[in-house]
């Protein structure tokens, strides 16, 4: 299992190599998640539409160790948008990965862009 979150590093947005289109905006549900792949990587993507932001970040729950984050309750702490893991409720910071309960494990993040409609996640491999 430790192999399969290997698969996942956060890449910040300067260091992204490749920008890969997962979709149009319209395929993405409001204020909720959907799951997108990339290689061998299960990706969530969000959008919150009252601040118009998207975020992308591992769909592999490190508590767990199941894909399911992109069913997870979203919404904010002190203005830190996060994702509930539907298993057992643990928070993620979708800005930089961080574990909001205060726990070492955090997840993946990475940058989304929006150009025409389209929706790119950046990867650096």
């Amino acid at each position: 299992m430790e192999e399969l979150l290997k698969n996942y590093q956060s890449v910040a947005e300067e260091h992204a190599i490749h920008w890969i289109k997962v979709g149009q905006t319209d395929d993405f549900p409001e204020n909720a998640g959907a799951c997108v792949k990339y290689n061998a990587k299960q990706i969530a993507v969000y959008h919150f539409t009252r601040t118009n932001s998207w975020y992308a970040c591992q769909n592999l729950c490190p508590h767990k160790m199941e894909m399911v984050l992109s069913r997870g309750m979203t919404g904010d702490s002190q203005g830190i948008p996060k994702v509930a893991c539907p298993l057992h409720k643990k928070t993620f910071s979708l800005e930089d990965g961080s574990n909001l309960n205060g726990e070492e494990y955090s997840i993946a993040t990475y940058p989304v862009r929006i150009q025409e409609g389209n929706v790119y996640i950046g990867f650096a491999d």
